[in-house]
């Protein structure tokens, strides 16, 4: 008997730990010939498959790769319903390639890492963007670097550093209005060398989420992603900005990093060392952090 009991506990933590990688790479090409004409026939698959575009970009110093941003309407209700910092998790990235290959940010993993505790009120429509995703493109595998699913919630790299909600507010103006106006006339400025690849705004529960691009050429996009594990990740693009209340809030870098590549190794880590921190700057200056 206490063989049985301890197999079915043993059995019950395998089935509980099961791991995610943070992007998916489908089987199925779009056609390629530059990554404008890629990335206009992901865009109608996309389409085609009911999600709405909402922000598109090449990042700068990555010339061979675009992003799509898309938001899906069940996945938007499911966590307007749950408020707040949630938020970040509406828009849905997509990754092409100028030979047509196309990558996107695993709904599940990053639905997981996101909404935390409240995963379970989206996942329904989580499953149901995954759907869409592999009726626009195909089924997929996993890639990326695996994360155990239960740890996500809690997700850090390693003793130390950030978490989800750790330093993740920037400046508190205390009214939505306010912070909200002032994230975008200072992106309209080009504060921080960003600016903005999409802007989701949901006054009513008074949160919004804007992607940005950052194209500061010593500190930017182009000049980090190659160290950590290259444009094959491009989906963790763009980097998001929040408001919730009257916060401007941004995830840390090493949470938001971490996250975004979790099979990095120490050295790689260190090799983009001063990232978090010029990341961290870019945000103060578009919040208004004097």
């Amino acid at each position: 008997m206490k063989r049985l009991i301890s197999g079915a506990v043993l059995m019950l933590a395998a089935m509980s730990a099961w791991a995610l990688q943070p992007f998916v790479h489908p089987d199925a090409k779009v056609a390629g010939g530059g990554v404008k004409a890629a990335m206009s026939a992901a865009e109608q698959k996309l389409t085609g498959a009911g999600f709405t575009v909402v922000g598109k970009y090449q990042p700068q110093g990555i010339p061979s790769h675009g992003v799509i941003v898309v938001t899906d309407s069940g996945l938007t209700d499911a966590v307007k319903g749950i408020g707040g910092t949630a938020v970040v998790a509406i828009p849905i990235r997509v990754g092409v390639k100028s030979d047509g290959t196309v990558s996107y940010a695993n709904p599940e993993y990053w639905g997981r890492a996101y909404l935390r505790k409240s995963f379970g009120k989206a996942e329904g429509a989580i499953k149901g963007v995954v759907g869409k995703l592999e009726k626009a493109f195909g089924a997929g595998k996993p890639f990326g670097g695996e994360v155990d699913a239960d740890d996500l919630a809690n997700y850090k790299y390693m003793f130390g550093m950030e978490r989800f909600d750790d330093r993740s507010t920037v400046k508190d103006w205390g009214n939505f209005d306010t912070a909200l106006k002032t994230v975008r006339d200072n992106l309209a400025k080009g504060a921080g060398n960003l600016s903005k690849v999409y802007e989701l705004v949901y006054a009513d529960k008074k949160i919004a989420v804007i992607g940005v691009a950052m194209n500061d050429k010593t500190n930017g996009e182009g000049s980090w992603i190659g160290k950590v594990g290259g444009a094959e990740h491009i989906a963790a693009l763009p980097w998001e900005v929040f408001i919730v209340d009257g916060k401007v809030m941004a995830l840390h870098g090493r949470f938001r990093t971490a996250l975004a590549f979790p099979s990095l190794t120490m050295g790689q880590f260190m090799s983009i060392g001063d990232h978090p921190d010029t990341a961290l700057k870019m945000m103060e200056d578009v919040a208004g952090v004097k």
